[in-house]
């Protein structure tokens, strides 16, 4: 398998160079040359997750250097359950809830655990050195950032080094962002996501910074995120086919794109996928391009729904690289409704949403009656609730128990730097 740029101007790639590159020299993102297809039957005899994984993925890093350890990595990555719990009520009772698929059993309590488990361990695999240390640079809106500290620490010739918005972030996310270990280190920018991940884009594009640095990505813009991240969404797919004989509908809490591109390019796959439907917060970039045809990004605005605040999302230009109509319909839904959503759905299920997922619950109950009632219809849990307790404890009037793995997480000791937006400030942070 070869990789392309989406802006056409780079050379093609295996799986391992796109890998470690994160993005192409031209600024693109990469691509797939070609597009596996599968059936349904092609995964008839792996029912667990690694090896669902490692059954869709082969096809995508066949002929690189990861190809081997492929199984190891799906096995190691891919170790945490993420399972599909039934919602019994709607508000009228009239059509049966959705599934809710719970993507926050791993060790950060966020659906990023996923990728970045795959991806870290596939740089091991890479067989990267300390003589020439990969340098993992990513922004965050909230849980990347968490995920990739945790998936880092430990893992010999690399560094990460998180960029997150200062302010913008709940209190829990920023400490989980800060306790890790060397070679982990947290940067508070006195700016949104988006001007941290400008800063990112502008280090990769800067082919001194680059090159000094063995610079990478762990975003969604890097192929080692959003491959991964078809996995959970095939296997709950294939799984509601088989109960029900059609295709299940996707409702995708999305911010920067890459959750919702990795169901996507599952389905363009051969993924027995129905409707996907984008949930957004008040940042409108994307349920206005939906309604008009153009896109244009934007300042992002502060929500509830904090890691989805994101106003010019990265992996827009790879949903662009395909042909249209691969989303459904996009619902843009506001913080008094986010809270109001969380509410009922305690009160009708007691079922504790934390606000991205409860986004996603709004635009569900936004469909009408004859598109719920068509088919099974998934709702992607992004994080643990406990995550979000400021938001969601005064909501529901009840606390929300931390599961064991995030009460670790506050015992440790968080520490981070201070920066502000200019790149000569990040090259000085690299430099250290």
């Amino acid at each position: 398998m070869m990789y392309r740029s989406t802006r056409g101007q780079a050379p093609l790639v295996d799986a391992g160079a796109a890998l470690r590159a994160g993005v192409a020299p031209d600024g693109g993102l990469y691509m797939p040359q070609e597009l596996p297809r599968f059936t349904a039957g092609d995964f008839s005899d792996t029912p667990d997750l690694p090896g669902l994984a490692a059954r869709l993925l082969a096809p995508f890093f066949a002929d690189s250097a990861i190809e081997t350890a492929l199984p190891s990595i799906c096995a190691d990555a891919f170790d945490f359950p993420c399972p599909r719990i039934p919602l019994a009520h709607t508000d009228n009772n009239a059509s049966p809830g959705p599934d809710i698929l719970e993507l926050f059993h791993g060790p950060t309590g966020a659906f990023k655990d996923f990728g970045a488990r795959f991806l870290f361990r596939a740089f091991a695999a890479l067989g990267q050195t300390t003589d020439r240390l990969v340098t993992v640079l990513v922004a965050t809106s909230g849980d990347t950032g968490g995920a990739v500290g945790c998936a880092a620490e430990g893992v010999a010739g690399t560094r990460a080094v998180i960029l997150f918005p200062a302010g913008r972030i709940s209190p829990f996310q920023e400490h989980q962002l800060c306790c890790w270990e060397p070679p982990v280190e947290a940067v508070r920018v006195s700016g949104d996501f988006d001007a941290c991940q400008a800063l990112v884009k502008a280090a990769f594009a800067d082919p001194d910074l680059a090159r000094r640095h063995n610079l990478t990505s762990a975003n969604s813009i890097s192929i080692g995120r959003f491959l991964p991240q078809m996995t959970y969404w095939a296997r709950a797919a294939l799984d509601v086919t088989a109960e029900t004989g059609t295709p299940p509908g996707l409702i995708i809490p999305t911010g920067n794109l890459g959750n919702a591109f990795a169901a996507v390019l599952a389905r363009a796959c051969g993924v027995p996928i129905g409707p996907i439907v984008l949930a957004t917060n008040a940042n409108a970039t994307l349920s206005d391009w939906h309604a008009s045809g153009q896109y244009e990004g934007r300042p992002s605005i502060a929500t509830l729904a904090n890691a989805m605040d994101v106003g010019t999302p990265s992996n827009f230009e790879r949903l662009a690289d395909l042909p249209p109509g691969q989303i459904e319909t996009v619902i843009r839904v506001n913080d008094d409704a986010i809270k109001a959503r969380l509410r009922a759905t305690f009160d009708q299920s007691a079922y504790i949403a934390c606000p991205h997922t409860a986004t996603a619950l709004e635009t569900f109950h936004t469909l009408d009656t004859d598109q719920r009632q068509a088919r099974r219809w998934i709702i992607g849990a992004t994080a643990h609730p406990s995550k979000f307790a400021d938001t969601v404890e005064p909501v529901i009037g009840q606390t929300v128990a931390l599961p064991p793995a995030l009460e670790a997480v506050l015992e440790r000791e968080a520490r981070c730097r201070e920066m502000g937006v200019a790149l000569p400030e990040l090259a000085g942070v690299l430099a250290r």
